[in-house]
């Protein structure tokens, strides 16, 4: 095995938790929006207040307000990108993705992310500014939900520093999105919970309310960019917010206001813990199964290497084998590894993958289904050794070998020529 430090894989969530993470130096409104910003910005302070009474978190100054155009928020984006990952950063996350067949062979991670985050951005908190930005182009009727939303974050990050708390979680792919998920939860929380008191109710007391009021839905053409983009980055995107929001009042729900900072102070690990707050409650942690060997001749190096939790498997098999399928088997994950190795001589890239799950009957309803998910996102493939539990063959990009043992589905896929 290469002796070589393996670099994290980005994963879209955790790059756009990078990019609004960073330092800069961001525009201003244009001197027309003057007054439109002062007075909705004006109401900062109110909302502000009511949501640390929420909470229980202390406020413990004013934020700072301002506006900011979609072409500034573009710029911003584009730079952040820049500064938070290298070109090499960037291609290895691609091939990641292209890799497992998430994404098609001519996307562009940069691009696509940045678009992705301009359409959506209608407001944003700079964590190192300290400073709220809302887009020139948020609606009247969005704009109080906006501000509850950045305003919580806010409130959040004087308490707790959230780019640090962000940062500590970079050690797993999988855990840096649970606490993406914490922070983009709470604030979906409390941005409800202010809504939902300004007509009389409650999430506290009104269990439906909350599944509700998580669900986020987009009109058809709408939103282009998301429209359009694969199904990976549509559903990693809006995750932090409905499920972070769920984790988030099933901590209320057993610690009451608490559950505000027990979350900080003891991260979720994994997006397993995320989707069944149980798990978190019970302090289940994730499994690390072995990597197959592939046995490569010299001349391949480590690329990346990082882990798949519980949502990328959930979206990999909606994406290959139906809504119905990822429902019935990805709650059933326990833990994942990949890894990523190149001969750039050769133009070779091999990629090697286990995932762990809680029973040898799942593992072989799983194995089943990526040998499906193989046989799609490959436009040639031959098989030419298959039994219960082990397939070999070829793809369009060299041999595979697919296999289970026990509970452990494990892959290489990419492998030179014997």
């Amino acid at each position: 095995m290469p002796s070589c430090k393996i670099p994290k894989a980005a994963r879209l969530v955790r790059l756009t938790a990078a990019i609004l993470l960073i330092p800069v130096c961001l525009g201003i409104a244009q001197a027309a929006q003057s007054e439109r910003a002062a007075d909705l910005c004006g109401q900062a302070g109110k909302i502000a207040m009511e949501l640390a009474e929420i909470s229980g978190l202390r406020l413990h100054h004013a934020v700072p307000c301002d506006f900011i155009s979609k072409e500034k928020v573009n710029e911003f984006l584009k730079k952040r990108v820049k500064e938070v990952t290298s070109p090499e950063e960037l291609r290895a996350e691609e091939l990641t993705l292209k890799k497992f067949g998430l994404v098609p062979p001519d996307f562009k991670l940069a691009d696509t992310t940045v678009d992705l985050l301009t359409e959506q951005a209608a407001a944003f908190y700079d964590y190192d500014r300290k400073k709220l930005f809302i887009t020139e182009t948020t609606s009247l009727e969005t704009q109080e939900p906006v501000l509850a939303h950045e305003l919580s974050h806010a409130i959040a990050d004087q308490n707790f520093n959230l780019s640090r708390y962000i940062r500590q979680g970079r050690k797993s792919d999988d855990g840096a999105t649970a606490r993406l998920a914490v922070m983009e939860g709470q604030a979906t929380w409390l941005m409800s919970e202010y809504l939902a008191r300004h007509l009389g109710q409650s999430l506290r007391n009104a269990p439906g309310l909350a599944e509700k009021m998580s669900q986020l839905t987009t009109s058809s053409g709408q939103f282009p960019v998301f429209d359009q983009s694969p199904l990976y980055l549509r559903l990693t995107l809006i995750f932090p917010y409905t499920d972070g929001m769920l984790f988030q009042n099933a901590v209320i729900a057993r610690d009451g206001d608490e559950g505000f900072t027990e979350i900080f102070r003891h991260a979720p690990v994994s997006t397993h813990q995320i989707i069944h707050p149980q798990a978190y409650f019970d302090h289940v942690e994730p499994t690390f199964p072995a990597l197959p060997d592939p046995h490569l001749p010299s001349g391949f190096k480590a690329l990346v290497g990082g882990t798949l939790g519980e949502l990328d498997h959930e979206v990999l098999i909606e994406q290959f084998a139906g809504k119905k399928q990822a429902g019935e088997i990805a709650p059933h994950w326990r833990g994942s590894n990949f890894e990523l190795r190149e001969n750039r001589k050769d133009s070779r890239l091999v990629l090697l993958y286990a995932v762990e799950w809680e029973t040898e009957a799942i593992a072989q309803q799983y194995f089943e289904t990526y040998h499906q998910a193989m046989a799609t996102k490959w436009k040639n493939m031959s098989v030419t050794s298959e039994s219960a539990d082990c397939i070999s063959g070829t793809g369009d990009d060299g041999r595979f070998e697919l296999r289970r043992k026990g509970a452990i589905v494990t892959s290489m896929e990419g492998l030179p020529p014997q």
